[in-house]
């Protein structure tokens, strides 16, 4: 799998569609993607999705529901050309068969299709909580290989885990991670984090970075620094 010259995604989380712009204009090849979100999506829907920029786009939308449905989703998406689109492992081997198969129907390009295993804002507690007795790794790794197999291309998962999926699953599939932090930034509502070199080190393909660049006071600059900081690294 090639890495990608620039791994960092923007996490464009608002759903005011001039702070979108805004963002998208002052991180214009700054970053490699910039990533959309649900409620976004739900603000603003296709036509905001276009506004905000021509390039292709992580579209975050993490869909889980019956097989059917999230079919339908896929396709009902697939004119916008993502690069990436997520769905939740969670929802089992027959709707993310149904979403690859939806996504390959309409030929030509589509969008990788990425499985959310554990959230990165859900600690070992929280998950006991649901009724999940294994530790994030395990139940990350089973997800994952249940998400791999059913024709997910790649997962979303904590920085955490990278080196471990990394080691069970080999090279191919795509990591997306959230969850990174500069080094001195403040973690906010991420449970397990790491700083963008280590994540990359660790195997990462893709970091999803927010706050430390949409809430510095000049994004462009703070997504330079962390480019320029990976490329030392």
């Amino acid at each position: 799998m090639t890495k990608p010259a620039n791994p960092i995604i923007a996490a464009i989380d608002t759903t005011d569609l001039s702070t979108a712009m805004r963002w998208s204009q002052q991180l214009n090849g700054q970053v490699g993607m910039l990533k959309l979100g649900l409620a976004f999506y739900l603000a603003h829907g296709a036509a905001g999705v276009r506004q905000v920029t021509e390039k292709p786009v992580f579209l975050d939308l993490k869909l889980h529901d019956i097989p059917n449905t999230v079919a339908g989703g896929v396709t009902a998406v697939l004119s916008l050309g993502a690069a990436m689109l997520t769905l939740h492992a969670g929802g089992g081997t027959a709707m993310i068969a149904a979403a690859r198969n939806a996504a390959e129907t309409a030929g030509g390009a589509r969008p990788k299709l990425l499985a959310v295993t554990v959230l990165t804002s859900l600690s070992a507690e929280a998950l006991a909580e649901t009724g999940v007795a294994d530790n994030p790794s395990q139940q990350v790794l089973r997800l994952a290989k249940l998400a791999l197999k059913s024709g997910a291309d790649g997962l979303v998962c904590s920085p955490l885990e990278v080196a471990m999926l990394r080691a069970e699953i080999g090279p191919e599939p795509l990591l997306v991670v959230p969850g990174i932090r500069p080094a001195g930034a403040a973690v906010g509502d991420q449970a397990r984090t790491l700083t963008p070199r280590e994540a990359i080190g660790a195997g990462a393909d893709w970091l999803v970075i927010g706050r430390p660049i949409t809430g510095a006071a000049d994004p462009a600059q703070a997504a330079a620094a962390i480019a320029a900081d990976l490329e030392q690294g």
